[in-house]
Parts: C-alpha cells; structure tokens; sequence
C-alpha cells in the first residue's frame, strides 16, 4: 500500500505545479502587458494652439522658426512651403496623425493652414489635449510676488525680535 501512494503523491504535485505555472504564463499575457512588445513610436513635429496663436502674417522665416521649431519637411523645389506633419503610433492604441503647412512668398509669412494643434505638450497631462475642454479650471491659481515696493509683513510687528 504505502508504494503506490507516494507515486500518486508525486503526480499530484507536479500536476498542481504545472496547473500553477500555467496561470502565471497566461496572466502575464494580459492586458497592456502582452507579448509582443509594441513600443510607441513618435515622428515629426509637436505643435500647439498657442504655437499657433503666435502667429502673424508678415512674421520672418526665423521668426517662425522660433514659434514653431525647425520643419520637418523642407521641398528642395518648393522653399516657399514648410511642412510640420506629426505622426504617434502607441503600441496598444489608436494612430494619430496632425499636418500643419506655412506658407511664405519671399522671406515673409503669408499664410498657415492644418488641422486642429491641442493644447498642451505632451508631458503636460495624459489625456491627449484635443477635446477642446476648459482646461484653467483645474490649473491652480499662480501666487503673485511682492513688488520691490510693497511693505514688508514684518514690519507690522509691534514687539521687536529676540
């Protein structure tokens, strides 16, 4: 009797060892941390609405390439265009695609067009700055500084110091 039990005792365990190591390969799979890898892949130009809001007919190629950064696309046939496309691919989720196009005739700004630039960089907040949101009202109020001029607090003490 006692020879046939420790052979079903060691089918047991190694059927419950691998009943275990079974759950923990599969819970590895799910969710954003499956298999394959799929990284997040990033190219072209990050421009914003206030980037936009800068912008005024007139402005110098430098001056726009301050505003806006250096393009991405530079024809070498048209040099009166400049294109800034942004591309994102993340590795779980939706693509997003932006283009923005400025014009110039000679060395001045003449016109602008794209699609809608959010809000925000993009380590500003997770969400993705598109859904047109007000967005001062969870932005804490920024402290004001005393002017140079403006008396002191401790002044106002009555009872000097020790």
């Amino acid at each position: 009797m006692l020879t046939t039990a420790k052979p079903l005792y060691l089918i047991l365990r190694n059927s419950l060892t691998a009943t275990i190591l079974a759950f923990a390969l599969t819970a590895c799979g799910s969710g954003k941390w499956g298999f394959p890898y799929r990284p997040d892949v990033q190219q072209g130009n990050w421009i914003t609405s206030d980037q936009v809001a800068q912008l005024q007919p007139g402005m110098s190629r430098e001056q726009v390439r301050y505003v806006l950064g250096t393009p991405t696309l530079q024809n070498v046939f048209r040099t009166d265009r400049w294109d800034y496309p942004y591309y994102s691919k993340p590795g779980y989720g939706a693509t997003q695609k932006r283009e923005f196009t400025v014009w110039f005739e000679g060395d001045t700004l003449v016109r602008w067009s794209g699609d809608d630039q959010p809000d925000r960089q993009p380590f500003e907040k997770a969400d993705t700055g598109m859904d047109g949101a007000d967005h001062n009202a969870a932005t804490p109020a920024t402290p004001t500084l005393p002017h140079a001029d403006a008396p002191s607090h401790a002044a106002d003490q009555s009872e000097p110091l020790r």
